[in-house]
């Protein structure tokens, strides 16, 4: 017990210490908007959105203003704006929640996989783009299903990845190889329980904002419908490279059949390289094919990836490999945005591009190693390894 509780203070003060670091890093941005976002690698997507969202003005979301993100974001960040007064303190109060968020999941990974909660608390990811924008509380909800899953709570799941779903669609992806898991085991009540909560939880939390507000309510489809080819994609290094400059009907048609198609083949690879291996594990590979398929790749998604490399694909020079990438991303990635500004310091495009091709590699590497099988899958069936004996 002793050790328990010395290995969850450990997970504990690395998330704050790292986060701390976070915010040191993203406190010089917290004044006026001049370029120093990109020349001193301090950008957070929280500082303007402040006025763009109406926050400054205490409007409610989507009721009395539009946002472009899903409901429960929007809500988060109206419930951060209530005490702020300014785009400064602003980010401290997210800086706050977010925090929590975070320690909320470095403490159920901890529960889960022990010790290798550092992967999350202790990643450079989660320094630099814990506060870039309000990821950190799908991932959260998303660890939160996951530890009800492998508890065998269906409904309790359901409803953390259904709220996590109205926050940021990612963790609803995750209720399809948590429904074939239980499929797998013929638990089909607890396949129809997961499934009928996610759904039933996210229709409530959205229903009452469609109903009141069609038109504001659906802008983050609209909005994500209607947007280009982001920089941090795949699909934008080969448009630049071939030549060929996609329709955003074409690009969204061509990505989601990409994503389906990438899904499949890992299942298949993976059937038939581990047969009956455990099914829920497979929403590592299918979140890291959303990614590399999708037409957008914010850089704060890759925060969505951290729980799972405690869980799914423990391995540390994999993962030591994704955090230099994601660094190197990072600071190409906003020096290239210097560089279009005139701003000192800037880099050429070629540069963030090599490191989003690097980091593509690494997460194909990781899909590798995740179909052979990092772990035994007797290891990977265990549902609550004991915290002590889990290591890094």
């Amino acid at each position: 017990m002793e050790r328990n509780r010395g290995s969850l203070a450990i997970v504990l003060g690395a998330t704050v210490v790292t986060l701390g670091l976070g915010f040191a890093l993203k406190a010089p941005c917290l004044g006026p908007w001049d370029g120093r976002q990109y020349t001193r690698l301090c950008y957070s997507d929280i500082v303007p959105l402040f006025f763009t969202e109406g926050l400054d003005r205490e409007l409610v979301p989507y009721l009395e203003a539009p946002n472009e993100y899903p409901v429960l974001t929007g809500l988060t960040q109206a419930f951060a704006g209530i005490p702020a007064d300014s785009p400064s303190s602003f980010f401290v109060w997210n800086a706050v929640l977010l925090t929590a968020f975070a320690l909320v999941t470095a403490a159920v990974l901890h529960r889960l996989a022990g010790l290798r909660a550092l992967y999350f608390a202790a990643a450079p990811t989660l320094l630099i783009y814990g506060f870039v924008n309000w990821d950190l509380l799908a991932v959260t909800l998303a660890t939160l299903g996951t530890w009800a899953f492998l508890r065998s709570r269906d409904g309790p799941a359901g409803v953390a990845l259904g709220l996590g779903a109205a926050a940021k669609l990612y963790p609803g992806f995750l209720l399809a190889p948590f429904a074939l898991d239980r499929l797998r085991a013929r638990r089909w009540s607890g396949a129809a329980l997961l499934a009928g909560a996610g759904a039933l939880t996210w229709a409530a939390v959205n229903l009452p904002f469609a109903l009141a507000a069609p038109g504001r309510w659906s802008l983050f489809f609209t909005f994500n419908a209607e947007r280009p080819v982001d920089w941090d994609s795949l699909w934008h290094v080969t448009q630049r490279h071939l030549g060929w400059p996609a329709s955003i009907p074409v690009a969204n048609a061509l990505s989601a059949i990409a994503f389906v198609a990438l899904a499949a083949l890992l299942w298949w690879a993976a059937e038939r390289a581990r047969p009956g291996f455990p099914a829920w594990t497979f929403g590592f590979p299918l979140l890291v094919a959303f990614l590399l398929t999708a037409k957008v790749y914010s850089p704060q998604f890759s925060l969505w990836l951290l729980p799972w490399f405690a869980l799914a694909l423990p391995s540390l020079p994999l993962f030591a490999a994704f955090s230099a990438a994601e660094v190197a991303v990072f600071v190409t990635r906003f020096g290239f945005f210097a560089e279009m500004g005139g701003l000192p310091g800037g880099v050429p495009f070629w540069a963030f591009e090599a490191a989003l091709l690097v980091r593509a590699a690494v997460l194909v590497a990781a899909l590798a190693l995740w179909v052979r099988g990092a772990r035994r899958p007797e290891e990977a069936r265990a549902p609550v390894p004991a915290p002590e004996e889990a290591a890094l």
